[in-house]
């Protein structure tokens, strides 16, 4: 690439260079040619691929043509603009036909669910969950009622789903809410295992979650245990 830009400046001699297409997606290599070749000014629409070099060219014949000259703004949006009212407006109208032509939501006889939740004060302390937005409020409950909430609309009659709870949520409030909704549900596995040595620093704030049913854990020769149960429930 820096080979034909330096013999395309040596036969025309100008300083400035339009780059169009896929080459102008590659920042590398654009800054590269500031560096070895001759151009000192380079300038690359905020459209570079295919769809940009098409609009460029079909300006340059209709210039050519008619000697006139058509300019673009540099901004990758062209055509009309509109109010938020007209766009409110018209999303508005049709949008009784979007819901008729909606996209059909497959349903499944097995589902095998891998989405829990702890709690979001757990998270700040544990390295665990270093820079992973958990997103699970503060006892840790909001994706599994999430899930349950729209289990229905993939489940077929009869269809079964598996999902974890971790005792480091609110497992009261899911099984509650399991209950309050009738939703058939039975516990078929539950597994005990030991939290990380660096949470017992934060002995305080565990016992302090606990007390307010946002987690759960026991205490079994020094070492700090929590649990998962597994959770069958049929539509």
């Amino acid at each position: 690439m820096i080979n034909i830009v330096n013999d395309l400046y040596q036969k025309n001699k100008n300083e400035n260079l339009c780059i169009s297409g896929g080459s102008g997606m590659n920042s590398v290599a654009n800054g590269i040619l500031f560096e070895k070749t001759k151009y000192k000014n380079i300038y690359i629409p905020p459209e570079p691929g295919d769809a940009g070099g098409s609009l460029g060219s079909a300006a340059y014949q209709i210039n050519k043509i008619n000697n006139t000259s058509i300019q673009f703004n540099d901004n990758p949006y062209l055509g009309p603009s509109y109010s938020d009212e007209a766009i409110k407006k018209d999303i508005d109208d049709n949008m009784t036909t979007i819901k008729e032509n909606s996209i059909k939501i497959n349903k499944f006889d097995l589902i095998i669910n891998d989405v829990s939740g702890i709690s979001d004060k757990l998270i700040s302390i544990s390295s665990w969950f270093k820079n992973i937005p958990c997103n699970s409020g503060s006892d840790g409950t909001d994706l599994t009622i999430e899930v349950l909430k729209n289990f229905r609309l993939h489940l077929n009659k009869k269809g079964r789903m598996y999902f974890p709870v971790i005792s480091l949520s609110n497992e009261k409030k899911i099984f509650r809410y399991l209950n309050r909704n009738k939703i058939k549900y039975k516990i078929v596995s539950e597994n005990d295992w030991p939290l990380p040595k660096e949470l017992y620093k934060s002995l305080n704030l565990l016992k302090k979650l606990k007390s307010k049913n946002y987690i759960n854990f026991k205490k079994k020769f020094n070492i700090l245990i929590a649990s998962t149960k597994i959770i069958r429930i049929v539509n």
